[in-house]
C-alpha cells in the first residue's frame, strides 16, 4: 500500500517540474524575466544616477581625490547598470537553461543580495578607508563594464548558455564578470561594515560560487569544446583559483 500511494506523489512531482520548465522555454518566460531584471535596474540606476548629479551640484568648488575618486565610483556604478540593461534587452535567447529551483535561486540572490547592504547604517570611514572604498566600486564596476561589452548578447543572469565566449578576459579566467563584481561588493560591504552585514556578504559569496559551478555545468553540456578551455583555464584567480 506504501508503495502504490507513493507513486502517484512522485509522478505529480515530475509532471510538475515538466511544467515549469517547459514554462521557462516559452518566449513570455523570456521577457517576463527581462522585465523584471530591466526594472530592477532602473530601481538601482535611479538613485546612482540622482547620487552623481547632486554631487555635480553641490560639490564644494575645489574636487578633492576623495570627491572625484566617489564621483568616479558612483559613475561607474550608473554605466554598469546602463550597459547591464541594454544587454538584457537585445541579449540572444539561450540556446539551453540549467534545470530546477535551485539555478533560478541562487542566481537570483547572488546578484541582488548584496544590494540589501545598503539597509545597514554607514560607516563613519577614514579619508584613507573612503579612497579605498570608492576606488575598490571604480575599478570593480569598470572592469565589470569591459567584460559586459566581450559578452556582448551572450550576457546571462541564471545559468544559461547562450554562446562560448573564451576570447578578452575570458582567456585568462572563467567568470571575470563575477572577479569584478566582488571586487566592487568589497568596496560597498567597507562602507557598511558590521557583524550583520559581514553574515549577508559571505552568503552573498555562496551565492555566487554555485552561480559559477552552475553554469560551468550548463556550459560543459552544452559545448563540447568547454573542457578544453576549462582544462587550460582557472575559475577567478589566474594561476591560483
Amino acid at each position: 500500500m506504501a508503495e502504490q500511494t507513493m507513486q502517484p506523489s512522485l509522478a505529480d512531482g515530475s509532471t510538475v517540474r515538466a511544467r515549469v520548465e517547459a514554462l521557462a522555454s516559452t518566449r513570455g518566460y523570456d521577457l517576463a524575466v527581462r522585465t523584471v531584471f530591466i526594472c530592477w535596474i532602473v530601481f538601482l540606476a535611479v538613485p546612482s544616477a540622482n547620487g552623481v548629479f547632486t554631487r555635480l551640484r553641490v560639490h564644494p568648488g575645489e574636487w578633492d581625490l576623495a570627491l572625484v575618486a566617489e564621483f568616479l565610483a558612483r559613475g561607474s556604478i550608473l554605466l554598469f547598470f546602463v550597459l547591464a540593461a541594454w544587454l538584457v534587452v537585445i541579449r540572444m535567447r539561450p540556446v539551453v537553461k540549467a534545470p530546477g529551483l535551485q539555478p533560478r535561486l541562487s542566481a537570483a540572490l547572488g546578484s541582488f543580495l548584496l544590494v540589501s547592504v545598503v539597509l545597514f547604517p554607514r560607516q563613519d570611514l577614514s579619508i584613507t578607508l573612503n579612497l579605498v572604498s570608492a576606488g575598490l566600486l571604480l575599478l570593480g564596476h569598470a572592469l565589470a563594464v569591459l567584460v559586459l561589452a566581450r559578452l556582448g548578447r551572450s550576457f546571462s543572469i541564471m545559468a544559461e548558455a547562450r554562446r562560448l565566449v573564451t576570447s578578452g578576459p575570458y582567456a585568462l579566467i572563467r567568470h571575470p564578470l563575477y572577479l569584478a563584481e566582488e571586487i566592487a561588493a568589497i568596496g560597498l560591504f567597507l562602507q557598511h561594515a558590521s557583524r550583520w552585514s559581514a553574515l549577508l556578504f559571505i552568503a552573498h559569496l555562496l551565492m555566487q560560487l554555485q552561480r559559477m559551478r552552475n553554469e560551468e555545468r550548463v556550459l560543459s553540456e552544452t559545448f563540447p569544446e568547454y573542457a578544453a578551455y576549462a582544462a587550460r583555464t582557472r575559475r577567478l584567480i589566474p594561476g591560483v583559483y
